[in-house]
């Protein structure tokens, strides 16, 4: 696929790193304009092609307590209002068969998440509504078996996918970034880093997932300079008291100064 099989997506003629970017869950409206007019601005300024993110029910919750959204169609609806109020692609992901259709009636992207990968109803299903599909590395996959999840959405009729790698497990409660599966999986499709998500210390005996915030800058630098084709990250403006996956946010006020950083370095690795 390229990037202009995705709807509304814009600079994509820069040379720049596509961007995924917005809070973890959908909290409310107010919050979701918030975060997508901050980005918007600062994406327009680099010119990074940019897909708004935000989930719009949370499944996989290590505690039966922890948020899981403010209701499906309430949520589907703030991204469909995203998009239309900036005029950008959005990104959600779904869990169930029938969360398929739903959600392909207001985003552009379907994401899978990484511990539903090798789901292949879940993929197949999401590759014949004939949105892009964002197929997430299983924490648990080595990066050539990713191959076998884009020829499934192939299979279903579909060129429209791509990779992102999420990291590995490193023991039971931290996860790391095998930079070498980068290459591996350009092969099959783009390939996306999330950073944030790749920062995650899963598995704490809270049950409410930890993560190591302060290396956000390294691992994305590390990312552009393997030549990952797109950055996922996630922000809020008050990742302390986000709902979902807090801990590993960057805080929306430094995502400007990470991006121009980026693209100055992926404009001095294109002139190597």
């Amino acid at each position: 696929m390229t990037l202009t099989d995705i709807p509304k997506i814009k600079h994509t003629n820069s040379n720049n790193f596509f961007l995924l970017c917005g809070p973890c869950a959908i909290e409310g409206e107010d919050m979701a304009l918030r975060i997508a007019e901050k980005v918007v601005t600062i994406t327009n300024k680099l010119e990074i092609p940019y897909v708004f993110k935000g989930s719009f029910k949370k499944a996989n919750r290590s505690r039966i307590d922890s948020f899981t959204g403010i209701g499906d169609e309430k949520a589907l609806k703030i991204l469909k209002k995203v998009s239309d109020t900036f005029d950008v692609p959005t990104v959600t992901d779904i869990h169930e068969i029938s969360d398929a259709k739903l959600a392909a009636q207001y985003v552009d992207v379907l994401q899978i998440p990484a511990f539903l990968v090798r789901q292949t109803d879940l993929v197949v299903t999401a590759a014949k509504t004939g949105k892009v599909v964002n197929l997430k590395k299983g924490q648990f996959m080595s990066p050539e078996a990713m191959k076998h999840a884009v020829q499934k959405v192939k299979d279903a009729g579909s060129d429209k996918a791509w990779i992102t790698d999420r990291g590995t497990m490193f023991g039971y409660q931290d996860m790391i970034v095998d930079f070498r599966g980068i290459p591996t999986m350009r092969q099959y499709a783009p390939t996306v880093l999330d950073v944030t998500h790749s920062l995650q210390q899963p598995n704490q005996t809270a049950g409410v997932t930890g993560g190591r915030p302060d290396m956000i800058e390294t691992i994305a630098r590390a990312g552009i300079v393997n030549n990952v084709d797109g950055i996922f990250i996630e922000t809020h403006f008050d990742p302390a008291n986000a709902k979902s996956d807090g801990a590993n946010m960057l805080h929306l006020d430094n995502l400007e100064k990470l991006l121009t950083n980026l693209v100055a370095i992926r404009k001095t690795i294109q002139s190597l």
